[in-house]
Order: C-alpha cells, then sequence, then structure tokens
C-alpha cells in the first residue's frame, strides 16, 4: 500500500495523468467506503473516480510541494501546495490542509480538507 506521502504526491500525478483505470487508482489509495469532505462537500468513491475524467483532460504539468505532514498512529496531517498548468496555460495554485483517518492496510478511509486557491 501507498504510503501518506504518496497519496499525497503521486495519487494526483495518477489521476491525471495515467491511462490505467481511474477506478484502480482510486481504490490502491481509498478504501471503498470512503468519505472525502472538501471545502464541506462530500465526495464519494464514485465522485472520485470522475474527478479523472476533468483532470485528464485539463491538466498539462502538476506539482505538488509538501510543506508539513504529521502521522499519529492511525491519523495523518499535511499542509501542501499543488501548482497545476492547464492545457490553455493557465496556471492554478491550491494550498490544501487536510486531515485524513487512515484504515489498517494504509489506505486512506475519511479526509476532511480545507483549500483556497493562491495567487
Amino acid at each position: 500500500m501507498p504510503d501518506f506521502h504518496a497519496f499525497l504526491t503521486r495519487l494526483p500525478h495518477e489521476l491525471a495523468f495515467s491511462e490505467e483505470d481511474p477506478a484502480a487508482i482510486v481504490d490502491r489509495y481509498y478504501t471503498p467506503d470512503l468519505e472525502y469532505r472538501n471545502d464541506g462537500v462530500v465526495l464519494d468513491r464514485r465522485r472520485l473516480i470522475d474527478h479523472a475524467g476533468p483532470a485528464r483532460r485539463n491538466a498539462r504539468e502538476l506539482d505538488v510541494q509538501v510543506h508539513e505532514t504529521l502521522l499519529d498512529g492511525d491519523r495523518a496531517a499535511a499542509r501542501f501546495t499543488m501548482t497545476v498548468l492547464t492545457r490553455k496555460d493557465r496556471t492554478l495554485r491550491i494550498e490544501a490542509h487536510v486531515f485524513a483517518w487512515l484504515a489498517p492496510d494504509g489506505r486512506v478511509r475519511r479526509v476532511d480538507s480545507i483549500t483556497r486557491t493562491v495567487s
């Protein structure tokens, strides 16, 4: 199973640029009963899989800089910045604070995140 740092850094690349089935990618990092709350919006497994389509169509480059992580048993937290260059040459920089609960196998079962777009 991928570790928490891989969850933060490799997962976005795999969803945006891999030719692998997005469901297989999501299942590698998340439990089937996942609950992902992003800025108050709840995403389930299906919505995360569906998010791969627009990411694959729009992202040209992606960089994740992890600034801090904290692991304590089955809980993890991180602060990171994701920068995306779109196919229309637009740069999106997103700052995120993520709090996650991990399953015994290391996959993520719940996430609460707060994000903001920075210039």
